[in-house]
């Protein structure tokens, strides 16, 4: 009953129109004060939350990936792809999801993905002929890739919650996030063979594709530096993300001459924003969770499925359920910090590995990236396509079918994602 009136509580603030980290926040402390705990507790846990050195990688995730954006690099990794990819069936098709696969092991956000790549592919696929809501559907898909291959900003939050391997959790996502990289290549040349809807696009000459690899090559490097720097145990998180952040200036600034002053500026003053957005959920939540563990609500949800739900796959349905509800409503960051604690203490008792089910829940928060009202995806291609939201949405739908097929296969091969970090 108790958790019944605080998610009422919750969603009637947020119906209210107030902020998501201040509705947490909010509610956690009223939770304190009813409870006879000392309000203090509040600002204690704040202060311990951001005083996390792993949370840097946040903000300097954001700046290399926007500084990546500003200075146009999504156009050289789309010309590269394409030139070796354009002249299959479905290839800029084909090119697209590459280049979102690219780009996402760069930066570590969707968003920035979505809007770098769809800034170049949409115009260039339309022109071609492809079917508008198929390509807007296919960016805005290939855009969650940017929380599912690492870096991912999610994984760094789902870590720190958790106090698990943050590169464990990397290396776990690169299995489940190929595999996904897979489907789509897939879904997306079996739709261009059978619709037809497209202008093949001439096979690139060599002289083409060297010229076109050789602009892109800096920023491949990039991908390379960060990945190879996380996995070898070279850099942490955080160290990867200042890394990232330098080399991306460079590239953009020095090497690609296409970073602006003014672009600087924007791209600083854009993760500013995003960054004290991210950091006041993270606080808001972490009240909120201290509230809800000393109402023991966590172990009564454990014992409630402990009870009621027969078996570990009956457990994955119920909440995906629940967490694809929760996507129409909260964006990434909100579900993994309000769920996180509330499900995990239930799903390792049913025997899920906690770096296995931060993979799973990434994925479910990537289906709520594609799903209205709240979408970010969703908006982020309606304002580069200027395209309504219906046709979004509508496009979509396919790539969530596929998304939630690579939930069941992640369930039935674990290793998809334990793998490599534990096994390899």
């Amino acid at each position: 009953m108790t958790i019944l009136l605080i998610l009422a509580a919750l969603f009637a603030l947020l119906l209210l129109g107030v902020p998501v980290a201040f509705a947490l926040g909010g509610i956690g402390l009223g939770m304190l004060m009813l409870g006879g705990f000392s309000p203090l507790m509040a600002p204690q846990a704040i202060l311990s939350t951001l005083d996390g050195f792993i949370l840097l990688a946040v903000p300097l995730f954001l700046l290399m990936s926007n500084v990546l954006l500003k200075g146009g690099v999504g156009r050289d990794l789309f010309a590269a792809v394409q030139a070796w990819v354009g002249h299959w069936p479905g290839g800029l098709a084909v090119a697209t999801i590459l280049s979102c696969a690219l780009f996402a092991a760069i930066s570590g956000s969707s968003v920035a993905t979505a809007a770098t790549i769809g800034t170049v592919a949409i115009p260039e696929m339309i022109s071609r002929g492809y079917e508008r809501r198929f390509v807007y559907g296919l960016l805005a898909a290939g855009g969650t890739l940017g929380i599912l291959i690492p870096p991912s900003i999610p994984m760094i939050v789902y870590g720190f919650v958790t106090e698990q391997s943050v590169i464990a959790l990397f290396l776990a996502g690169v299995g489940p996030g190929l595999l996904l990289v897979v489907l789509f290549v897939i879904f997306a040349m079996l739709h261009a063979r059978l619709s037809g809807a497209y202008t093949p696009v001439a096979r690139a000459d060599w002289s083409e594709r060297l010229q076109a690899t050789g602009r892109a090559m800096p920023s491949i490097a990039l991908a390379l530096l960060v990945v190879v720097g996380l996995y070898s145990g070279a850099f942490t998180p955080t160290e990867a993300g200042a890394v990232g952040f330098s080399a991306a200036l460079a590239i953009t600034a020095l090497w690609l001459r296409t970073l602006t002053w003014a672009a600087l500026w924007e791209a600083i003053r854009d993760s500013a924003i995003t960054t004290t957005a991210i950091l006041l959920i993270v606080a808001g939540a972490k009240v909120f969770g201290k509230a809800i563990a000393l109402y023991r609500i966590p172990q009564d949800i454990s014992a409630f499925i402990a009870a009621t739900i027969d078996g570990p796959i009956m457990f994955l349905l119920v909440v995906s359920i629940v967490l694809l509800l929760m996507g129409l409503v909260f964006e990434t960051l909100s579900m993994i910090l309000i769920m996180t604690p509330v499900l995990l203490p239930a799903a390792m008792g049913l025997g899920f590995d906690p770096i296995w089910f931060g993979i799973y829940m990434v994925i479910m928060v990537e289906c709520a990236l594609i799903t209205p009202p709240v979408g970010l995806n969703l908006y982020v291609i309606q304002s580069v396509a200027r395209a309504s939201l219906s046709d979004v949405a509508r496009g979509v739908t396919p790539f969530l079918v596929l998304m939630l097929v690579t939930v069941g296969l992640l369930y039935l091969v674990p290793d998809l994602a334990l793998y490599i970090p534990f096994k390899w």
